[in-house]
C-alpha cells in the first residue's frame, strides 16, 4: 500500500464502451433539464404569488420544487459540459462535494415526498383536525428536520466513502460521482460501507415507503365512502405519485446495492438517470400541473399581471 499511487483526481465516464451517448448529452439531457427548471420555477412562482395556495400542501410543494431545481443542477449541467468540451476530470474535493449534494438532495426529496403524502392523509381523513395538526410551526419544523437529517445522512456517507484509499483506476463509471462507483475503485475494505448503505436504505427507504403506502391506503379507504367520481379522482391523483416514488426508491436501491462483480455500466447509468432526473422532471406535472387549484391560480396570476400591464 505504501508504494501505491494515490488518486488525485477522477475521470467521469461520458459513455460506456461501445455506446455513443452524445444524443443524450446534447438533446435529451438539456431538454429534461430545461423542462425541469421551467416547470418547478412555475410552481414556485404560482404558489408564492397566489394567496389561495398559501397552505401546508403547497408550502411543501414549493420547497420540493426548489429542491428539485438544485437536485438536477448538481449532475446534468456538468455532464453536458464535460461531454461538449471533452474534459472529464474532476478533483477529489469536487467529487466529494458532488456526492454530498446528490445524497443530501435525494434524502430530503424522500422526506418531502413522505411528508406530502401524510399531509394528504390528514387533509382527507382528519379534515377537522387538519389546521391544528398541520400548523405553520409544524411545517417549518418538519422542513428543518428534513434538511438537518439530509445533511447528517449525506455527511456520514460522504465521510465514510472518502476515508477509503483510491489507488486503482481513477475512471468513475458514471456521468457523475456516486458512492457505488467510487467503492469499486477503492483498494480498501469496503464491507462497512456496504453494510451502512444496506442498513440506511432498508431503514429510511422502507420506512418512508411504508408511511406513504399506509397514507394512501387510508386515503383510498376514506374516498371510497365519498360520492360518485371522488374515488376515481383520488386514484388518478395518488397512483402516479406512488409510481414515481417507487421508481425513485427502486432505481436508487438498484444502483447502490448492486454487486460490483455483476455491475453493468450502461445499466447503472440508466438507473441513475431514473433517480436523479426523472423525479425532479415529473414532480411538477404530477403534483401541480394536473391540479385544478394550480391551473386556476395560473389563470388568476397571469390575469392580474395582464391587467396591471394595461
Amino acid at each position: 500500500m505504501a508504494n501505491a499511487t494515490m488518486v488525485t483526481e477522477f475521470l467521469l465516464l461520458s459513455s460506456p464502451d461501445g455506446w455513443d451517448l452524445s444524443l443524450l448529452y446534447f438533446t435529451v439531457f438539456p431538454m429534461i433539464y430545461l423542462g425541469t427548471l421551467l416547470g418547478n420555477l412555475l410552481i414556485i412562482t404560482i404558489t408564492t404569488a397566489d394567496q389561495n395556495l398559501h397552505t401546508p400542501m403547497y408550502f411543501f410543494l414549493r420547497n420540493l420544487s426548489i429542491l428539485d431545481m438544485c437536485y438536477i443542477s448538481i449532475t446534468v449541467p456538468n455532464a453536458c459540459v464535460n461531454s461538449l468540451t471533452g474534459n472529464r476530470a474532476i478533483s477529489v474535493a469536487g467529487c466529494a462535494t458532488q456526492i454530498f449534494l446528490v445524497i443530501f438532495c435525494a434524502c430530503v426529496e424522500l422526506f418531502f415526498l413522505t411528508i406530502m403524502a401524510w399531509d394528504r392523509y390528514v387533509a382527507i381523513c382528519q379534515p377537522l383536525q387538519y389546521p391544528l395538526i398541520m400548523n405553520p410551526q409544524f411545517c417549518v419544523h418538519m422542513t428543518l428536520a428534513s434538511l438537518l437529517s439530509g445533511l447528517l445522512y449525506a455527511g456520514v456517507h460522504t465521510g465514510n466513502t472518502f476515508r477509503l484509499s483510491f489507488c486503482q483506476s481513477n475512471v468513475v463509471h458514471q456521468f457523475f460521482c456516486d458512492v457505488p462507483s467510487l467503492l469499486r475503485l477503492s483498494c480498501s475494505d469496503i464491507t462497512s460501507n456496504m453494510v451502512l448503505i444496506l442498513v440506511s436504505i432498508t431503514v429510511i427507504g422502507s420506512g418512508c415507503f411504508a408511511i406513504i403506502i399506509m397514507s394512501y391506503i387510508r386515503i383510498f379507504s376514506a374516498v371510497l365512502k365519498f360520492p360518485t367520481r371522488a374515488p376515481g379522482k383520488a386514484f388518478s391523483t395518488c397512483t402516479p405519485h406512488i409510481l414515481v416514488f417507487s421508481v425513485f426508491i427502486s432505481s436508487s436501491a438498484g444502483v447502490h446495492l448492486r454487486s460490483s462483480a455483476t455491475s453493468d455500466t450502461l445499466q447503472d447509468m440508466v438507473l441513475s438517470v431514473f433517480y436523479t432526473m426523472v423525479p425532479p422532471f415529473l414532480n411538477p406535472l404530477l403534483y401541480s400541473l394536473r391540479n385544478k387549484q394550480v391551473k386556476e391560480a395560473v389563470g388568476r396570476v397571469m390575469g392580474t399581471q395582464l391587467f396591471s400591464g394595461k
